[in-house]
């Protein structure tokens, strides 16, 4: 888990961080084996989560196009109960969003005891494609940066275990999944007109996610830098940090609240 944590105050370049890195000896065979592990234990904790109905878990998922949000959440989740397992996207705002200030429509998704919610992009889209493409002053977005970190801190001392991934694709893969999409056509309703667009901004995003990392990473929500070139790998980093993370809640089945000795069938 240290080795993709962000500590508070580290100066960040993602230049720095190999987007196609695996730890030594590891395998997409070997880590397949270790997936089937990690999801049956992430299947148990969030059983005992939802039944003792304390602790609230709350995900978020950032990363560039391509980087594998959804393909994160179909492969790190797929065992768990969907009961207790919510997913919010966070697109662009309704007109009853936008009429409220810009946290509103994030806080009313957040998970309530005995849940995991997972943000596919979030909050953090008001840092990032509204700096990016200037739709609000600098002034503006600066100071968000404040507003999240004390945001997420209330939720944290209200009972919110967070955990932040930020998917770090790197600019030749992200080249080769576009093509991908564009020549398969199960996937081409991926694609979006302004993809090839956006992806001309990739200096000005990696430098607005570089600040997001370095301003937001804090004791009470921290940020993980994930590879994410090979998925396999993304999806073992982030399961074990599910998994220790979980087991660090120390999270209880709750016992019968009548005498089982009372219960009685015909």
């Amino acid at each position: 888990m240290d080795a993709y944590r962000v500590e508070p105050g580290t100066k960040i370049r993602l230049s720095d961080h190999d987007s196609a890195a695996c730890s030594p000896g590891d395998r997409a065979d070997k880590g397949a084996r270790k997936m089937e592990k990690l999801a049956m234990a992430l299947y148990d904790l969030q059983e005992r989560l939802y039944a003792e109905h304390r602790h609230k878990v709350l995900i978020i998922l950032q990363g560039m196009d391509t980087a594998g949000k959804d393909g994160t959440i179909r492969h790190v989740f797929r065992h768990m109960n969907p009961q207790g397992v919510r997913v919010a996207c966070f697109k662009k705002p309704t007109q009853p969003e936008a009429d409220h200030d810009y946290l509103w429509r994030v806080h009313m998704q957040t998970p309530g005891a005995g849940e995991i919610v997972i943000f596919n992009r979030s909050h953090y889209e008001d840092v990032l494609i509204q700096r990016v493409h200037r739709m609000v002053p600098k002034n503006v977005w600066s100071r968000r940066y404040d507003h999240i970190n004390a945001f997420e801190r209330m939720l944290a001392e209200e009972g919110t275990t967070i955990i932040k991934f930020f998917l770090h694709i790197g600019y030749a893969e992200q080249k080769k999944r576009l093509l991908e999409r564009l020549e398969n056509p199960d996937k081409q309703w991926k694609l979006r007109p302004e993809d090839a667009a956006e992806r001309k901004l990739w200096p000005a995003y990696a430098k607005a996610y570089e600040a997001v990392l370095e301003r937001t990473s804090t004791p009470w929500a921290p940020w993980y830098i994930i590879p994410a070139d090979h998925k396999w790998y993304r999806n073992l980093v982030i399961s074990t940090i599910m998994v220790a993370t979980l087991k660090g809640l120390d999270i209880k089945r709750p016992k019968a609240q009548f005498d089982l000795s009372d219960f009685q069938l015909d």
